[in-house]
């Protein structure tokens, strides 16, 4: 495993185009070792094909994001759950 990663502050920009809210802030709870962490806490590689995020305390697939000029694959299968914070109505 390389140590060339960015924070989940990187998926932002890509997942602010499938979702209303800020993403980043969202906690979610890894399948593999149930560390919860915000988004932006994850380890996310690559860019140019899509993004995989990792879980920073045992590097266990938490999401992977592909993007095609006409469609976003978003797999969340190492999410037990995603809590996205909302504004006040």
């Amino acid at each position: 495993m390389t140590d060339d990663y960015q924070d989940g502050n990187a998926l932002a920009g890509p997942l602010a185009e499938l979702f209303a809210v800020d993403v980043t802030a969202a906690t979610g709870r890894c399948v593999s070792c149930g560390d919860t962490r915000r988004v932006a806490d994850l380890r996310v590689y690559g860019h140019a094909q899509g993004w995989v995020a990792r879980c920073p305390s045992c590097e266990h697939v938490i999401l992977r994001l592909v993007r095609a000029p006409d469609a976003a694959w978003l797999d969340l299968q190492g999410t037990v759950s995603l809590r996205v914070p909302l504004p006040p109505a």
